[in-house]
């Protein structure tokens, strides 16, 4: 005996739609889970700015130690770069009013790295904006006034983090080139990685006795942005230059 099926070709196609949705809908659901995915910010939303258009935006990370913070300084001055930005954590600006005041009076640009070193997708918005806040305190004591910029101490952060900063009247800061230079990966491979970077570029790097290598690898990065001409700008900088590219992490 022989049997015959018969499909009518419209519910055929319904239902193979239906299977792809289904599958694209699960898929993102569980990379929503497993990763923080980059979506822009709507109109009226808080943003973060992660890119710029003209002009190369070095941004360092201190969040503590006593070894490394000078020598870059002193690099820094060596090679005439009068634009850049730190983003110093409350409890070691505390620490440290002597390289606070020399970072101000170099005239680079002062951002908040939080207070503690704590992430913030993990803390509840009060305590991210008691955390920004208590920085507030310990830079305003320091006579470090005007600060406008944020960057959440771990990197990591979402919509929590930016109501919170845009509520003390901060936005908040990412990147759009890590340089590594925390994983001690080796100078070549450090200056390698930045020299990547392209106009609207805003480079992390750091300045915590973490890093071995990055004052090593500043010279080659320096001279290779001049080779390049791609200007050295702080953030506000960069921004008051253009419009810039906005991101919001959830």
């Amino acid at each position: 005996m022989k049997f015959f099926y018969v499909f009518h070709a419209k519910r055929l196609k319904q239902m193979i739609l239906i299977l792809v949705a289904a599958f694209f809908t699960a898929m993102f659901m569980f990379m929503e889970t497993t990763i923080h995915l980059p979506v822009f910010s709507t109109k009226d939303a808080p943003k973060a700015l992660y890119k710029g258009e003209k002009g190369v935006a070095l941004t360092f990370n201190i969040g503590w130690g006593d070894e490394k913070a000078e020598p870059i300084l002193d690099l820094l001055k060596k090679e005439n770069v009068t634009s850049a930005t730190f983003f110093l954590s409350g409890s070691w600006a505390e620490s440290h009013p002597d390289i606070v005041e020399r970072i101000a009076k170099s005239g680079y640009e002062i951002g908040i790295l939080g207070y503690n070193y704590e992430d913030y997708t993990e803390l509840e918005e009060d305590k991210i904006r008691q955390d920004l806040a208590r920085a507030q305190t310990a830079f305003a004591k320091l006579n470090i006034k005007d600060i406008k910029y944020v960057r959440p101490p771990t990197g990591h952060f979402d919509k929590k983090t930016l109501a919170a900063a845009k509520q003390l009247g901060y936005t908040v800061v990412h990147w759009s080139l890590d340089s590594k230079d925390w994983t001690n990966p080796g100078t070549d491979k450090i200056i390698q990685k930045v020299l990547e970077a392209e106009n609207g570029e805003i480079v992390l790097m750091h300045a915590s006795d973490s890093v071995k290598q990055t004052s090593k690898a500043l010279p080659s990065i320096l001279n290779g942005f001049k080779k390049e001409q791609l200007e050295l700008v702080t953030i506000s900088e960069m921004m008051a230059n253009a419009n810039a590219t906005t991101e919001e992490i959830n």
